[in-house]
């Protein structure tokens, strides 16, 4: 050690999967609640959240930045195909069978919350049921933009990376998904 140079930088030393799995943590619940307004199931929300999570981990050693539009990437791709299969099963089966899962879905979502005001609580679960039951009425390429470009944050370029397609075709979702959400929730307010 040559004393003369100066004290010797130090550079902290933070295991990469320590740093994805503090990452994962985090994301964990805003994913689930975009794979459930897309999927509009629990079950299937969870296996497409874990499924993600568990692709996650081959690019453990990628850039922290690249870290959020690839697992949004990740996860729209599991809902697409969660979604896919199950039309196709339905198709399948029968052709009401399709009509009967659409009518017979469970609209109301238990979202645990540690609020210590009942009122508000309740208030807060009305919300976002009434937000949820808005969400899922838009097409699926409006609520994806949606979703990750106004509840998740994303700037229109990570955006587009998840979604599979141009800046401006984000652009154009995410208006068309505001008008026909401000329309709905409208008598709300």
């Amino acid at each position: 050690m040559n004393l003369d140079a100066g004290p010797e930088p130090v550079t902290p030393f933070v295991a990469p999967a320590a740093t994805l799995d503090a990452f994962l943590a985090v994301i964990g619940t805003r994913a689930f609640r975009f794979a459930e307004l897309g999927l509009r199931s629990r079950d299937d929300a969870l296996d497409a959240v874990q499924d993600a999570m568990m692709k996650m981990l081959a690019y453990r050693e990628r850039p922290a930045l690249e870290w959020t539009p690839l697992f949004w990437s990740i996860l729209r791709s599991r809902i697409v195909d969660t979604q896919r299969r199950r039309t196709f099963r339905l198709r399948w089966l029968s052709f009401d069978g399709l009509k009967a899962d659409t009518d017979g879905r469970e609209d109301t979502i238990d979202w645990a919350d540690g609020a210590p005001d009942p009122a508000r609580t309740h208030e807060g679960r009305e919300a976002y049921g009434k937000f949820a039951v808005a969400l899922q009425t838009l097409p699926r390429r409006q609520r994806e933009a949606f979703s990750l470009r106004v509840l998740e944050e994303l700037d229109v370029a990570d955006t587009a990376r998840a979604m599979g397609c141009s800046e401006g075709s984000v652009k154009t979702h995410l208006s068309r998904a505001r008008d026909a959400l401000q329309k709905q929730l409208e008598d709300w307010r």
